[in-house]
């Protein structure tokens, strides 16, 4: 196999195989995110062919971004139980699929069933667990460096994908920007394939940071019994007043973030007159920014108290989303929101991550963490939909803004009302 060859030619130069799977998982996220990204640039050129009012094409995404967190705790079963790249390939297949039936798409019960369901269950499985997941796997060393590194993946698909969407949107119609996206995806399936390995065992490597070979665990598990342990792990977190406010702020996060401005802020920035290629790349720079500010910040959660980290990633996006409406949308206005709004995008990944792992250990860390990413999404899809409805129903979007900007004013509170480091689950439960 190609991974083989490549593997024992790297390793003559000192070089571990597992940065060329940390490369194959950073194109899978990128493409992914751009997938997700996509809709954002199309919503006008829907309203036109089809007569769709936003609300309306909203319901689609804020489905899409629920079925994308729900899908969350379960994926890392799925990896667990049929291995990696099976899941990889599966859910680039599922996104495409949802994307080339959209091409023929007249009833909006089929943008529902296609960009909502379909789009929404497969890129589920390449979300924020996977990242977690190859990090574990083949790192031991620079783990947090990795973590910060893909996870920063999703604002490097808005950098490279969002604007040649726009201006493809705009040039040829929204069909041709569908099928740059499937070729995206195709691009990534064949990398995948040629080069993602489930674990360092699989070519005799030990992983990064480590002396000895660790062997892949027997597989003694029902698949029924893998699908329950999120279930099982939601039950115990659920006491736990650490993890709901994790949940809660998380909430906050996705409500202004992936719901808010990647889905909505092209068409915002249309309602002043911008154009869609223009805003996409005002999009681009809130990623280069998220792309430092994520890497930054997870250097960050390993030298600071992280409550206090997300007291200001989330205060000061507040002020950002408060600002905006009073930018004019002019050229200096929009450059200092994207400056401040972008560095700290997803920069409360790492925190959030890392309190997770201090408060329930680093065995149920990837569960925890992946039903308060379902709290992240559930808050996306809120927003999503809500400022479409604020849209049909105001002929504005501001009050969204409005309205996301004040709910990270008290998420920065939550957040320092954690309890101090240190104080896990077991410790609390000890206590009662």
């Amino acid at each position: 196999m190609v991974s083989t060859v490549l593997a024992s030619t790297l390793a003559r130069r000192n070089i571990h195989y597992g940065w060329v799977v940390v490369g194959a998982t950073f194109l899978t996220m990128l493409v992914t995110a751009g997938a997700m990204g996509a809709p954002g640039v199309l919503i006008k050129p829907l309203q036109d062919e089809f007569g769709w009012s936003t609300s309306s094409i909203s319901s689609a995404l804020a489905i899409r971004l629920v079925l994308f967190g729900l899908m969350g705790p379960f994926a890392a079963a799925f990896m667990n139980r049929f291995g990696v790249r099976n899941v990889i390939i599966f859910a680039l297949s599922t996104v495409a699929i949802g994307f080339i039936g959209s091409l023929f798409m007249t009833e909006l019960w089929q943008l529902l069933l296609f960009w909502g369901i379909i789009v929404g269950f497969g890129t589920g499985l390449t979300a924020m667990v996977l990242a977690a997941t190859v990090s574990a796997r083949w790192f031991s060393k620079h783990r947090g460096l990795v973590v910060g590194m893909l996870s920063a993946s999703s604002a490097t698909g808005q950098l490279v994908f969002l604007p040649l969407m726009a201006e493809l949107t705009q040039r040829y119609g929204w069909r041709t920007t569908v099928v740059f996206v499937c070729a995206m995806l195709a691009v990534a399936a064949v990398v995948v394939l040629g080069l993602m390995r489930d674990r360092p065992a699989d070519l005799a490597l030990p992983i990064y940071g480590d002396a000895k070979i660790t062997p892949a665990p027997p597989l003694n598990k029902s698949l029924s019994a893998m699908l329950m342990s999120p279930l099982l792990a939601l039950k115990e977190v659920s006491r736990s007043s650490t993890f709901w406010i994790l949940f809660a702020t998380f909430f906050i996060c996705g409500l202004s973030t992936n719901g808010l401005i990647q889905t909505h802020f092209v068409t915002l920035c249309g309602d002043y007159g911008i154009l869609p290629v223009a805003a996409a790349s005002v999009l681009a720079v809130m990623g280069i920014f998220d792309f430092f500010g994520t890497i930054g910040s997870g250097w960050l959660s390993d030298r600071f108290d992280n409550r206090w980290l997300l007291f200001w990633y989330y205060g000061l996006r507040g002020l950002a989303l408060l600002f905006l409406p009073f930018s004019q949308f002019g050229f200096y206005g929009l450059s200092i929101f994207a400056v401040f709004y972008g560095l700290d995008w997803i920069a409360t990944v790492p925190p959030t991550v890392k309190i997770a792992a201090d408060r329930f250990g680093p065995e149920k860390a990837g569960l925890v963490f992946g039903w308060i990413f379902t709290g992240h999404q559930l808050g996306a899809a809120t927003a999503a939909f809500g400022a479409g409805l604020s849209r049909t129903a105001l002929d504005s979007y501001l009050p969204a803004f409005f309205v996301a900007g004040a709910f990270c004013l008290l998420a920065a509170i939550l957040a320092i009302t954690l309890n101090k480091p240190g104080i896990t689950l077991r410790t609390a439960t000890a206590a009662h």
